[in-house]
C-alpha cells in the first residue's frame, strides 16, 4: 500500500485492487445484484430485512415501541441480512432496496406491497402510518424532522468517517482520525447543548428523532461504538449521557437492540424476530 504522504491521485480513478480493511470483500464501485436470491416472507404485515447495526436498530426500536403502544399492525418479521457475506446484493434484497444497504422494509398490509428503504424514510413512514412518535402540530413536527435529518446528514461523519479510520481502516492515518474526531466531538457538543435545554431532541416528547439518533450517538457515549469512549472523552457530554441512559432504560429500546444482533453474547441476540416470545430468556449485558 502506498504511504499516505507519497500518494498522488491519478487523473482518472480506476478500481484495480481491493481497498483493504474490514469491508474489502464487499466494497465495489457498481450497484445491482451479484446473485439470485429470493427474500423470505413471514406471516406478519411488516417484513424487515436488516442487521443489528445502528441504522438497523433504529427501525427495530421503532417497531418495538409501536407494539408497546398497542399497535397490532406493527407486528413484524425481522430477517437477518449478513452484510459481511454480501446478502444485501441478492436480487430479492436489491428489489426492495436498490442501494443495497440495510435496513429495508416491505409493508404487505395493503393490496400491493410497499417498499421502504433508508432508515430515516422507514421511521417517517411508520410514524405517519401509525400516528405515533411524530408531533402533529407544525412546530413540533418540524423540530422533530430537523433532528431526524440532522442525524441522517451527520452520522456518516461518525460512521464512514471516524469509525472507519479509527477502527476499520487497514492503516491508522493521523490526519483522517484527527479530522473526523474533531467533527464527531463538535456533533456531540451540538447534541449536548440541545439536551441541556430539552428532555428530548424535539422538546419534551420522545420522537423518531431520538429513535434515530440514539443508536449512533447514544451508543457512542455508552461505549458500544468503535470502543472510542475514552478516546473521545464522552463523559464530558453530561446531557447526552442523561438522555442516552433514559432511552436505554426503555424496555422497547432494549428489545430493539437485540433484534438481528449477530455479535456479543448469545443471550443478547435475537437473530431473527417473528414473535414476542423470541425475546424469552434474552437479556443484553
Amino acid at each position: 500500500m502506498t504511504n499516505p504522504s507519497d500518494y498522488v491521485p491519478p487523473r482518472v480513478w480506476t478500481w484495480t485492487q481491493p481497498n483493504g480493511g474490514h469491508f474489502a470483500s464487499i466494497n465495489r464501485p457498481i450497484a445491482g445484484p451479484t446473485h439470485d436470491k429470493e427474500l423470505p416472507v413471514g406471516r406478519h404485515p411488516l417484513q424487515l430485512y436488516s442487521l443489528g447495526t445502528p441504522n438497523g436498530v433504529k427501525v427495530t426500536i421503532m417497531l418495538e415501541e409501536l407494539l408497546a403502544l398497542g399497535h397490532a399492525g406493527a407486528e413484524y418479521d425481522a430477517w437477518l441480512i449478513n452484510i459481511g457475506e454480501g446478502d444485501q446484493f441478492g436480487s430479492g434484497f436489491v428489489a426492495v432496496n436498490p442501494n443495497s444497504k440495510i435496513p429495508a422494509l416491505l409493508d404487505r398490509s395493503g393490496p400491493e406491497p410497499i417498499r421502504v428503504f433508508e432508515s430515516g424514510s422507514i421511521l417517517l413512514y411508520l410514524a405517519e402510518k401509525f400516528g405515533a412518535f411524530l408531533p402533529k402540530d407544525i412546530a413540533g413536527r418540524t423540530e422533530t424532522l430537523n433532528w431526524l435529518f440532522w442525524q441522517m446528514g451527520s452520522a456518516p461523519y461518525l460512521g464512514g468517517g471516524f469509525g472507519h479510520f479509527y477502527s476499520y481502516a487497514p492503516t491508522k492515518i493521523e490526519y483522517a482520525i484527527d479530522r473526523f474526531a474533531m467533527e464527531v466531538k463538535r456533533q456531540l457538543d451540538v447534541l449536548d447543548r440541545r439536551l441541556a435545554q430539552n428532555e428530548y431532541l424535539a422538546g419534551d416528547q420522545y420522537t423518531i428523532a431520538d429513535i434515530a439518533v440514539f443508536p449512533w450517538y447514544g451508543g457512542l457515549v455508552k461505549g458500544w461504538q468503535y470502543d472510542a469512549a475514552e478516546f473521545l472523552s464522552v463523559q464530558d457530554y453530561k446531557n447526552v449521557q442523561r438522555w442516552a441512559e433514559a432511552i436505554y432504560a426503555r424496555p422497547a429500546a432494549q428489545r430493539g437492540r437485540m433484534v438481528n444482533r449477530a455479535r456479543g453474547e448469545a443471550s443478547g441476540q435475537v437473530r431473527e424476530r417473528h414473535d414476542a416470545s423470541d425475546f424469552d430468556g434474552k437479556m443484553l449485558d
